[in-house]
């Protein structure tokens, strides 16, 4: 396998490892609102042990924090700031499941954000993004429920998935010029001091107030380590570094499959409260998004057979 390709794969089935420890976030973060503590307190508590096992491994490694690499940052971290509350403050409302079904819906906005960003859209990765907006349209629905079962964490959690989708662009333009390692502490930290700075000026029961208890359970804190350590610190960093190798839209079908794991977490049962029913119906859905998954990677390799001197001109 040539050294390009090689490549390619290994930052593929990276960015597949951290959809799949981003989905068990949807979970973790449910159980943390389930044990009484506010969005902030998770939020900044979470982004707090990020930005300092980022911080560690910055100091380990020697890397120098350039002005440039420090401002890409900074404009990811706001970006992400405002998704993260959006989308945590949603899972008050919503489901599991269904939380991490709407944010799967980037897998559309991030083309479309793409696309002003003058990146070229591949027909496959085009096709995919149907294919799994189809699928996602499957999971969510909740026949016989009014608007749907739609209510204002569904609303907040799309919102959320807009700024995914403008998250994996600017991700991918920046990673390209900026060190991985230092985007990710940066993006961290901005979203940490962010939360911190909010939560202490909220009153409660939205702030830091009534923590204790929640914070007393071991449960908690296994929920927040991973969240932080896995979710936070090891994420962000295979995000900024891996997704240089992998085009945006690639990268959110890639992500796509974030919703599958969170919803075979959600059935489980292995999380503490978190136990959720899908539908023949849905299950399909799921079915769906893994094949666009399968579709935007194999596409155009599949059509370059069929058709190799056609393909080789449109498709590249």
């Amino acid at each position: 396998m040539p050294e390009s390709r090689a490549s390619h794969l290994s930052a593929v089935l990276a960015l597949v490892g951290i959809a799949f420890i981003w989905a068990g976030g949807f979970p973790a973060t449910k159980f943390c609102i389930n044990a009484g503590l506010s969005v902030g307190a998770i939020l900044s508590i979470r982004f707090v042990i990020g930005t300092a096992g980022l911080g560690l491994m910055l100091l380990l490694l020697g890397i120098p924090i350039r002005r440039r690499d420090a401002l890409d940052g900074l404009w990811l971290g706001l970006v992400l700031a405002a998704l993260f509350w959006l989308q945590t403050d949603g899972l008050r409302f919503t489901s599991t499941s269904k939380s991490g079904f709407i944010t799967g819906l980037y897998v559309i906005f991030t083309p479309m954000v793409a696309l002003l960003a003058g990146d070229r859209l591949r027909p496959s990765h085009g096709l995919g993004a149907l294919v799994a907006l189809l699928g996602l349209g499957l999971l969510v629905h909740e026949s016989g429920s009014a608007w749907g079962g739609w209510n204002r964490g569904d609303t907040e959690t799309l919102l959320a998935a807009v700024l995914c989708g403008f998250h994996i662009v600017m991700t991918s333009h920046f990673s390209r010029r900026s060190s991985g390692w230092v985007l990710a502490f940066a993006q961290v930290a901005v979203t940490g001091a962010i939360s911190l700075a909010i939560t202490l000026a909220l009153p409660a029961p939205f702030g830091f107030q009534g923590a204790g208890p929640a914070l007393a359970r071991g449960g908690t804190w296994v929920a927040l380590i991973f969240m932080g350590v896995l979710a936070t610190t090891l994420a962000f960093y295979v995000q900024s570094t891996f997704q240089a190798q992998v085009g945006a839209t690639e990268c959110a079908i890639i992500f796509s499959s974030e919703p599958v794991w969170t919803a075979a977490l959600a059935v489980s049962g292995w999380i503490p409260g978190i136990r959720e029913h899908f539908s023949p119906l849905q299950l399909a859905g799921g079915g769906l998004i893994l094949s666009a998954n399968l579709l935007a990677e194999l596409g155009p390799r599949l059509l370059r057979r069929v058709f190799p001197v056609e393909t080789e001109e449109t498709i590249g």
